[in-house]
């Protein structure tokens, strides 16, 4: 009876935790498990209708990563999740953080990357192609500097809606 219990106690307790680092693919989406590159990894692919891959990424505490998302259309973007959030919040989206992700670990993780290709947007063609540059950086020593204080933004115009997809740089 006791070993039953205790078993019970620890699926109770493992369980939350494998399930956090299992994504939630679409209908149709290709999960590839990356490890952590030693040196630059390219990844190229086309972002269809939930017809892509997506990738997982694996990073230790303290490891430095720097990503890079390219493509030639203005309809295909990047979203970084981490799976072990509570949240569905990107970490990271191209679509409003630019095309360059750089960023030190704090805690070790499992990254869900994953290219799509906007369903709200006016556009022809059922996707894009795009190449993702995954570099592992040097770890600096040196205290990163501040950056300067940043003045509040404007208060929007009642007038105008914001757009939904901001146009890219």
């Amino acid at each position: 009876m006791k070993k039953l219990m205790a078993t019970t106690i620890a699926v109770a307790v493992i369980a939350p935790a494998a399930m956090a680092q299992t994504p939630d693919l679409q209908r149709g989406e290709r999960l590839e498990k990356l490890q952590f590159p030693a040196v630059t990894m390219e990844l190229k692919g086309w972002t269809k209708f939930g017809n892509g891959k997506v990738y997982t990424l694996p990073i230790k505490a303290g490891q430095r990563v720097k990503i890079d998302f390219t493509t030639k259309s203005q309809f295909a973007f990047l979203a970084i999740f981490d799976l072990a959030a509570p949240d569905d919040e990107a970490i990271f989206g191209t679509d409003e953080n630019g095309q360059t992700f750089e960023t030190t670990a704090k805690q070790d993780a499992t990254w869900l990357i994953r290219p799509y290709y906007s369903k709200a947007s006016p556009r022809r063609g059922l996707g894009a192609p795009y190449s993702i540059l995954v570099e592992p950086q040097a770890a600096s020593t040196a205290p990163a500097p501040t950056a300067p204080a940043t003045p509040a933004p404007a208060p929007a115009k009642d007038s105008e809606p914001a757009p939904l997809f901001p146009l890219r740089k």
